[in-house]
């Protein structure tokens, strides 16, 4: 059966292989690598190398990695680069402005270097993901409930108070963040079956839930939270109101984007002040809705974001123009140290500073200066080609697609199927997958947020809420 041979998953690497035929053209070797990422969601979604799952309709399994994960974080890491080579062409969205700022001599070149190792990537992510996906999955447990809405509620509130004791305490500060985010997504997701199961007093709990879960994303000085509030509810909305609710949500988030760039902006320069985060936010809001120059603000600060937050090419030409040139590959050290950092410092008092040893690498590539505040680590991608070139962006990618795959579909095999298993268990403990985070930090919440999942899991069982079958 053609859907079975592995010769397809070659067609993932085409792009790749073109655009590194025409690098002596650097603007057609970038555009052949930047297009190659739409070609490889084109062949992924149409079925060509390997059949979608047919176990759910689409809309109701959006959150399983051949959607959710591949669409964020390649699209993050592949094509969001075009604003920064429209921005070195000297345009400003279409219009051309000229360039304000002198460009190295080989800078398309470097852009289209870098663009054919996200491509390259893009292809190897895929190949993991089909190569480990299996659906259906066999079933070893079922839920035992009468409400997913009162379900969701318990988690989210239960793990919301462990989230800040957990934080508190030496021993168990890596379990924090991964309940935190636990919380976040089943308080969320509880709203859509709030909605669903026409329940007033689970709607109304949800609904403040959902309302303080936003405040406090909009406290947390980051764009992401809010994005993925919004997305979130409108992936589980979506079974229930049919395509219908997608134009609306679809404006949202781009009035999201277009707007969180100028409000974040705002915020961190109150904080900075040392204004309290409440009043920053607040102020940062009426400040957007009082100003008289908005759209123009708007307008500048978003194509700031587009262009120098968005996309990561920018450092990735930094760490390409000197490794292996000034600095070696690193080979098999990021992942030495990625595996130490597991530790917690409760058995390791001496242990290093994560960030500090991250920065240490960002620092030798001359990324940012050492007198510098702002944190810049390392993109996965940019850890794996650190590592060993092409070869490690290769292997890097496609153990990434086939771990993220693989957790996915435990977590369903452990959860009684997509809802507990993808939707709440993968997409709150690992919601570091989506974006990636440097090798250290990847590593160590996989680790720590599938230790989690374990525990979860016993205790769902313990409560006679998953029965084995």
């Amino acid at each position: 059966m053609r859907q079975n041979k592995h010769i397809y998953y070659l067609l993932l690497y085409v792009p790749f292989v073109l655009s590194s035929m025409a690098q002596s053209s650097a603007h057609a070797s970038y555009l052949i690598a930047w297009l190659g990422s739409f070609f490889i969601f084109v062949i992924c979604y149409k079925g060509v190398i390997k059949k979608l799952p047919s176990d759910l309709p689409i809309i109701e399994q959006l959150l399983r990695p051949i959607f959710f994960l591949q669409i964020v974080f390649a699209g993050y890491m592949s094509c969001s680069s075009i604003f920064y080579y429209l921005n070195t062409l000297g345009y400003e969205y279409i219009t051309y402005v000229g360039n304000r700022n002198l460009l190295a001599s080989n800078i398309y070149e470097s852009i289209a270097n870098c663009q054919r190792f996200y491509v390259l990537g893009h292809g190897a992510l895929l190949h993991g993901i089909l190569i480990a996906m299996n659906y259906p999955q066999q079933k070893k447990y079922f839920l035992y409930l009468t409400s997913m809405s009162n379900l969701l509620l318990g988690i989210s509130f239960f793990c919301l108070p462990l989230s800040y004791l957990t934080g508190k305490v030496g021993a168990l500060n890596q379990f924090s963040v991964q309940l935190g985010s636990l919380s976040f997504v089943a308080g969320t997701i509880a709203l859509a079956f709030a909605i669903r199961e026409r329940k007033r007093l689970n709607l109304w709990t949800s609904g403040t839930l959902f309302v303080l879960n936003m405040l406090a994303a909009l406290s947390s000085g980051f764009k992401e939270p809010v994005i993925i509030t919004t997305l979130l509810l409108g992936v589980f909305l979506l079974p229930i109101y049919g395509r219908k609710i997608i134009p609306l949500f679809g404006a949202i988030l781009i009035g999201l984007f277009f707007v969180l760039p100028t409000f974040i902006g705002n915020f961190r320069q109150m904080v900075a002040k040392g204004t309290d985060v409440s009043t920053a936010r607040d102020k940062s809001i009426d400040n957007i809705i009082n100003n008289d120059n908005l759209i123009e603000d708007l307008q500048n600060d978003n194509w700031a974001f587009l262009v120098g937050r968005l996309s990561e090419i920018d450092m990735f030409i930094r760490y390409t123009n000197s490794t292996p040139y000034f600095i070696p590959y690193y080979k098999t050290e990021l992942i030495e140290n990625s595996i130490k950092m597991i530790i917690p410092r409760f058995f390791w008092p001496g242990k290093p500073d994560v960030e500090q040893l991250v920065m240490t690498r960002v620092y030798n590539a001359g990324v940012v200066n050492r007198g510098s505040i702002v944190s810049a680590k390392p993109a996965y991608i940019v850890d794996c080609y650190l590592s060993y070139g092409k070869i490690g962006i290769l292997i890097g990618l496609f153990l990434y697609g086939f771990v993220s795959q693989k957790i996915s579909q435990i977590s369903e095999i452990w959860f009684g199927g997509y809802l507990l298993g993808t939707a709440i268990m993968f997409s709150g403990l690992f919601q570091i997958f989506w974006r990636g985070n440097s090798f250290e930090f990847l590593i160590s919440s996989i680790f720590w947020s599938f230790v989690t999942m374990i525990i979860l899991q016993a205790l769902l069982k313990a409560r006679g809420i998953l029965v084995k079958k």
